[in-house]
């Protein structure tokens, strides 16, 4: 499946949360604490192609990933996404050991998960800072960020290995 999401950071989730519900966004997932794992080769073939292999945990729940090379696109992430539930982890862990992947980062974060027809909205709070995710058409993201008083000006494209690594740089400093 097509995924087309963007991130845009926000000062104070708990304002973000309370306009959500008031213009009618539906609760679909109470805030919950999420392990990612990214995997790669020892090569980077993945990271060179600009390419992910994730396996997150959310609660007693496990998911496998593999998003493709994006889109180009110069305000959204367009990218091939292909999802599935992990009954066993710890087989999960071996099969992709086994294929030569091995875990290259690991980041962790609460989210809070909301939706507004076919727009998903994601309220995430990570190391790099507090962000809404919206995923879906490119208009209807449009759309709702304006009405929330945000424009294409604040979008960003970094997944959160980026964001991460770009604000442990700025620590640094």
């Amino acid at each position: 499946m097509i995924e087309i999401e963007v991130k845009i950071p926000v000062p104070n989730i708990k304002d973000i949360r309370n306009k959500l519900l008031d213009i009618g966004a539906v609760l679909e997932q109470e805030r919950s604490f999420e392990k990612n794992i990214l995997y790669d080769y020892p090569s980077a073939q993945l990271r060179g192609k600009k390419q992910a292999v994730r396996l997150r945990t959310i609660g007693k729940k496990h998911f496998l990933t593999f998003k493709d090379t994006p889109k180009k696109s110069r305000k959204f992430k367009i990218r091939e996404e292909f999802e599935t539930e992990i009954k066993n982890i710890t087989h999960m862990k071996k099969i992709l050991k086994s294929m030569g992947l091995q875990s290259v980062f690991t980041y962790k974060k609460f989210r809070t998960r909301f939706r507004i027809k076919k727009l998903v909205i994601c309220l995430d709070e990570t190391e790099a800072g507090n962000f809404l995710e919206l995923e879906g058409k490119q208009s209807d993201i449009v759309h709702f960020s304006k009405s929330l008083g945000f424009s294409k000006k604040e979008f960003i494209k970094n997944d959160y290995i980026q964001l991460i690594l770009e604000n442990i740089d700025r620590k640094k400093l």
